[in-house]
């Protein structure tokens, strides 16, 4: 993902200079995307891969390939995903140049 960042020299009194960061293109297309997704998507999703990866390992035919622990594995991928959705609800992309 493409960041740029910028400096402003505020003046005398405000302190130190002040980096802003802005969201690229693809960025910003992307959190637009997962922003109309709901959180419960994710958490269900991350359940239903621990569900299935647990009858997958409890079937004797997934012990050999270990489809089971790839499918487990999918478990914190999706949470974080679940995280990443909520943060962009909450706090938006780009705040800082969306304000001006």
């Amino acid at each position: 993902m493409e960041s740029r960042v910028q400096t402003t020299d505020s003046g005398i009194g405000d302190g130190p200079e002040r980096a802003r960061t802005t969201e690229g293109p693809v960025a910003k297309a992307i959190e637009s995307k997962t922003a109309q997704l709901p959180s419960d998507v994710f958490l269900w999703g991350a359940l239903a891969s621990m569900g299935l990866s647990l009858v997958l390992q409890l079937t004797g035919k997934s012990r050999r390939n270990n489809f089971g622990s790839f499918v487990g594995q999918w478990v914190p991928t999706l949470l974080v995903f679940g995280l990443y959705n909520k943060i962009v609800k909450v706090a938006g992309h780009d705040r800082a140049t969306s304000s001006r």
